[in-house]
């Protein structure tokens, strides 16, 4: 091993706002605060948003700007939890390709995201 994992970095117009939407989303702490730099710590890894001037937010699904990444977040009731997460500040995106199991959000700075029951007790068999 070269170097452990830490974590993504997302680009965005605005690092304290999007930080603050993905520490209610998931919870961590702000351990970094600056107007160009939020990092949202966990156990074991962080998530970073560094202002980007030039940021254009992803178009999903229509791939004239490409979403780049995205993060998935385990959830339990996808129902009851896509209310909290539009409560936070996420929007359901139009097209949402398997509902049942993932369901699609765009972050306030535009990043598509998951909540997904994939690999938890209500959700499908890990395959083998």
């Amino acid at each position: 091993m070269v170097a452990p994992f830490w974590g993504p970095t997302l680009d965005c117009p605005d690092p304290v706002a999007l930080g603050s939407f993905y520490q209610r989303v998931a919870g961590g702490s702000l351990a970094v605060v600056t107007d160009s730099f939020v990092e949202l710590r966990f156990d074991g890894f962080s998530i970073g948003f560094q202002r980007d001037l030039n940021y254009r937010a992803p178009t999903w699904p229509d791939s004239r700007v490409p979403q780049q990444c995205h993060l998935d977040f385990m959830a339990a009731d996808l129902d009851a939890e896509q209310e909290l997460v539009v409560a936070a500040g996420g929007t359901p995106t139009s097209v949402q390709p398997e509902p049942s199991v993932f369901r699609v959000f765009l972050d306030p700075a535009g990043h598509p995201f998951c909540l997904t029951t994939w690999r938890t007790a209500s959700g499908p068999p890990e395959s083998r």
